[in-house]
């Protein structure tokens, strides 16, 4: 198996020396690089192409949101995981529409934090169901009826099956198929369907924009 190649990002040192050690011992992840601040992503990604990026948000001179953003523009761009102190920043939210494939807590648990970028590197969203919410409903709260008239625009250039597709919450593409009825190949064949249509970098992206255009309704509470 090809090892997974990851770059991290955060201005800590501290935090990158736990991040490392959390990481070396997945046998199934390199890391090819390490980072201090946004300004040296790009450069670092030329040279060690990464599969991966685990990115820092707040960083002192060019921050984790213009370097995700900056890098998900990029062709064969890698994929970026967002790390965060809160749940449902506004940065996150911008850092997710600008092609991050997910965020992870800096205070969740190491085996989950390398799952996520397992998860990632395999094409699949990095949004647990509590944050999902949480996220959305911000999303819906803040969006204008410009924006939902736009997103519904947008969304109108995809097929009956491509639309129940979208409506995925940005579940995994195993979720997806079971929900639908219909293999886990043809769900990524629709997927990248979706993404070339609606010029998207990922699943989270379709996500927000179904949302934004009004096409999902609130899941229950959690008890």
């Amino acid at each position: 198996m090809t090892a997974i190649r990851l770059l991290l990002v955060d201005d800590d040192p501290l935090v990158r020396a736990g991040l490392s050690l959390m990481m070396g011992g997945a046998d199934d992840i390199e890391i090819v690089g390490e980072a201090a601040d946004g300004a040296e992503v790009e450069a670092l990604v030329d040279r060690t192409r990464p599969d991966v990026v685990l990115m820092d948000i707040r960083m002192p001179t060019v921050d984790g949101l213009t370097a995700t953003e900056r890098l998900r523009a990029r062709t064969d761009a890698p994929q970026v995981v967002v790390l965060t102190t809160f749940h449902a920043d506004e940065q996150v939210l911008r850092a997710l529409r600008v092609g991050a494939a997910g965020f992870v807590l800096k205070d969740t648990p190491p085996a989950e934090i390398v799952a996520a970028v397992r998860r990632v590197a395999a094409g699949d969203p990095v949004l647990s169901p509590t944050v999902t919410r949480q996220l959305m409903r911000h999303a819906v709260g803040t969006a204008a009826d410009t924006r939902r008239t736009r997103a519904r625009e947008r969304m109108a250039v995809l097929n009956d099956r491509e639309r129940e597709v979208a409506v995925g919450r940005g579940l995994a593409n195993a979720d997806i198929a079971t929900g639908l009825f219909m293999s886990v190949a043809t769900v990524k064949t629709h997927v990248s369907r979706i993404l070339a249509k609606l010029d998207l970098n990922n699943r989270v992206q379709i996500a927000l924009l179904a949302y934004d255009a009004g096409l999902l309704e609130e899941e229950p509470e959690e008890h």
